[in-house]
């Protein structure tokens, strides 16, 4: 490898600049035994995807590896239905070459510019009541193992590789089942009353292929909007639904900001990625003056888990730039958030305000904790390990694959020590 594709006391940080990765180098290898080479050659070794995450999981004290030289590329497979993607393919590029064969992939995150191998292996879950996580579309695996070995990962051991925060090995490709090509409607509500929300949860988030509230918690008695995203088949929404109004203008997730780089939410028909993120493909974000947090907890406790936190609004609105709810389909997956239970998932913007917004989740995770939440694994939160454990049935089950896979911890790295071991 040339020196130019390596950079030697790196300094590099994730997307919002709240974690300085210790890495003591990046690398970016343009070819199969280029990545087998520096992954014999470290002690340890974390592959960082689009940069996204905002804890520490994907840092590493000795050599940090980008996939995105990597050949590998996208290759449909239209007869299986199923797509591979190279371990470096981000959703935004993937989407558009399936988009051109006919093919769909029955679920996006609100940000498309994601890697696949780093969402899923995270359990980023997009929204929608009968949707799965993004893991839950993995057909098949491909590994570079600690011993530098290409190997497909077994499919019994796939419900745990799925989501598997890194600790198995190089996710080099993942083979994805695919969908035909569909098309969705969005539309966006202002001023949803909270007793609507407590009230008819169920009938609001199922009442659409995805539902996301967002709220600012100003006014514990107001969620500010719906985005409502349908499939185009099913009859428009009325400009009322459920006590909102229909906007008469786009917005931006977060009040006041613009708009221009949201998906068109003005009801007309396009192509499933171009409405299931919130964003467009074509905006490349670069940093974000932010922070995130989410919870995911079962979908039966949602009305009680947000009338648990109202006693915190006054407190909570200054750090929050926006609250996001939304629902997941319950999956198989070791380590989902959605393991085993339909959910809803309450994801936090927030102000980048580093000691605040740490100082003030120990109180909302305590609000939260009667209902069993899960900390989405590459947001900000303060849960103990031991709670975070407890949290999956086949937790323990996870930690003795993993360390099958990789005995000497070449993939560990203090975030993953801390959890898998305490």
């Amino acid at each position: 490898m040339s020196r130019r594709d390596t950079v030697i006391g790196v300094t590099v940080t994730n997307w919002a600049g709240n974690v300085a990765f210790a890495a003591s180098s990046l690398a970016r290898p343009g070819s199969l035994d280029e990545l087998r080479s520096l992954v014999a050659r470290h002690e340890q070794v974390r592959v960082l995807g689009a940069g996204h995450s905002f804890s520490p999981v994907a840092d590493s004290g000795d050599a940090l590896i980008s996939l995105d030289a990597l050949p590998g590329g996208i290759e449909v497979d239209a007869a299986a239905g199923t797509v591979r993607a190279g371990g470096g393919v981000r959703y935004a590029e993937l989407a558009a070459e399936l988009d051109a064969r006919g093919f769909a992939l029955a679920n996006l995150a609100s940000l498309p510019h994601v890697t696949v191998a780093g969402a899923t292996a995270t359990g980023t879950h997009g929204s929608g009541s009968r949707n799965g996580a993004l893991a839950t579309a993995i057909a098949s695996m491909e590994l570079l193992t600690a011993d530098g070995d290409l190997v497909t990962v077994p499919e019994a051991d796939l419900k745990a590789t799925a989501v598997g925060l890194g600790a198995f090995g190089v996710v080099t490709a993942l083979t994805l089942r695919l969908t035909e090509n569909f098309t969705v409607r969005q539309r966006v509500y202002d001023h949803l009353p909270a007793g609507e929300l407590h009230g008819g949860f169920e009938d609001i988030f199922g009442g659409a292929y995805s539902v996301s509230a967002f709220t600012t918690w100003k006014d514990p008695a107001v969620v500010d909007m719906l985005w409502v995203k349908d499939l185009a088949g099913r009859p428009a929404k009325p400009d009322r639904w459920h006590g909102a109004t229909r906007a008469g203008e786009p917005r931006h997730p977060v009040p006041g900001m613009p708009a221009e780089f949201t998906t068109d939410q003005d009801g007309s028909e396009g192509p499933w990625h171009a409405r299931l993120p919130h964003f467009r493909a074509e905006f490349t974000p670069s940093t974000g003056d932010e922070l995130q947090t989410e919870y995911l907890l079962p979908r039966a406790s949602a009305a009680d888990a947000i009338e648990a936190m109202t006693p915190l609004a006054s407190r909570m609105a200054p750090l929050l730039l926006i609250n996001e709810i939304r629902t997941v389909a319950a999956d198989g997956l070791w380590l989902s958030m959605a393991h085993g239970r339909d959910s809803v998932a309450l994801h936090f913007t927030w102000r980048k305000d580093v000691p605040a917004v740490t100082a003030f989740l120990p109180e909302l995770e305590a609000a939260l904790a009667p209902f069993e939440p899960r900390p989405h694994w590459g947001k900000v939160f303060t849960m103990p390990a031991e709670r975070v454990r407890s949290a999956y049935p086949r937790f323990g089950d996870f930690a003795r694959l993993a360390k099958s896979y990789d005995p000497a911890g070449k993939f560990r790295n203090q975030f993953l020590n801390d959890i898998l071991e305490g």
